[in-house]
């Protein structure tokens, strides 16, 4: 009975392992299956069974770049490492900025208009701007200064009348040529007849010294014009510095005196005879016409005998070899209404006379005075006629 009872036992322990062995085949065989789909699945497949309730993956949304400043769109356009860009700021100043080149005089500055005032200037700093400060004022005379390639220029208004107490009266001094010699040309010289143009170049130097150190503004040509309009204020304290006809003086011994000093000045350039570049960066070169620099039939400037047409044609000529108009000066200082009329249509919006004289609110554009320097004139004299 009880051998019985063993061999029964037995059989139900081989029954349960063999199930047991089974079970476990079955999960290898599980497990071996799943690892051999994995490895054969292709890369980048999802392995997650569908339905496994596992979330998708959120994408972060890229940041949008922050817009450029208009600055930074003007710097982001030019791969120029000199570029810089200039802002204007100020009550009712809505001017863009713009590119300037560092270490060259400022270019095309615009002037403001504002209903009932009268445009100031632009200054280095509010504080210049407040008080009309001159040596913070920058104009087409100053070079280029930047800090990271950029600048803010701070403008300035005044009231109608503010402007008028100022009561200024701006000097054009017209120099011509220039000797070495304190006494004069020599008796001898092929142009002792004209011994009066001749500036020492001695009386020159002490002449730029006194305006370059003494605070004198030295305002442009499109700040004349505005001045005159009415539009903007200039200080009493201003000069223009020109000289007619580009002698060779001027050029060997005056422009080394202008870059000297640093003082915006203009020659006026017969362009029939002479078409070199501007020889300093303080020197602007403006017309003193093509071919008009003779007499006429009459034995006047053939600018007061020719026809429109031909004061036209001849400024024309003379504009593109210089590549600008704005100012003129009339050849001996002849002119009349007919040459007037040929400057306008030939589209020069001011002319300088020999006539005597300061410019003032009003005065006629092409008719502007002048302070001719003589020889023999030395720095009293140009302080008892500009201060």
């Amino acid at each position: 009975m009880a051998a019985s009872r063993s061999s029964s036992s037995r059989r139900a322990v081989l029954r349960r392992r063999r199930i047991f062995a089974g079970a476990a085949a079955i999960v290898l065989l599980g497990v071996v299956g799943t690892l051999t789909a994995l490895a054969l699945m292709p890369r980048g497949t999802d392995a997650t069974p569908a339905g496994a309730g596992t979330p998708e993956a959120v994408t972060t949304p890229t940041p949008a770049p922050t817009p450029l400043t208009p600055e930074e769109q003007l710097l982001a356009a030019t791969d120029d490492p000199a570029a810089c860009a200039v802002s204007f700021v100020g009550d009712g100043v809505a001017d863009p900025p713009m590119l300037q080149t560092q270490g060259a005089l400022y270019a095309g500055l615009p002037i403001p208009a504002r209903e009932g005032l009268v445009f100031a200037g632009w200054y280095a700093t509010p504080e210049d701007a407040a008080a009309f400060a001159i040596p913070g004022r920058v104009n087409g005379s100053e070079p280029v200064a930047c800090v990271d390639q950029r600048v803010t220029l701070h403008g300035s208004w005044m009231s109608p009348e503010q402007n008028a107490a100022e009561d200024a009266r701006i000097p054009i001094l017209m120099y011509h040529q220039f000797t070495e010699r304190p006494e004069g040309l020599a008796p001898d010289h092929p142009e002792h007849w004209l011994k009066g143009n001749y500036a020492y170049i001695g009386d020159f130097d002490a002449h730029l010294n006194h305006i370059a150190t003494t605070g004198f503004y030295l305002p442009t040509w499109d700040e004349l014009s505005a001045f005159i309009d009415g539009r903007l204020f200039l200080p009493n304290h201003s000069v223009i510095v020109t000289d007619d006809d580009a002698h060779q003086t001027w050029l060997d011994m005056a422009v080394p005196v202008v870059d000297k000093h640093k003082v915006l000045t203009t020659s006026f350039v017969i362009t029939a005879y002479r078409q070199d570049p501007a020889p300093s960066p303080y020197v602007l070169q403006r017309s003193h016409t093509h071919d008009m620099h003779q007499a006429g039939a009459n034995g006047d400037g053939r600018i007061v005998n020719w026809s429109v047409p031909e004061i036209v044609a001849d400024m024309e000529a003379s504009a593109a070899v210089l590549g600008a108009k704005e100012v003129m000066a009339y050849p001996f200082g002849h002119h009349n209404e007919t040459a007037k009329e040929g400057l306008r249509q030939a589209g020069w919006e001011m002319a300088r006379t020999i006539e005597p004289g300061y410019v003032t609110i009003g005065t006629d554009k092409l008719a502007l005075p002048t302070i001719r320097i003589n020889y023999g004139m030395g720095l009293d004299a140009l302080i008892n006629l500009i201060g």
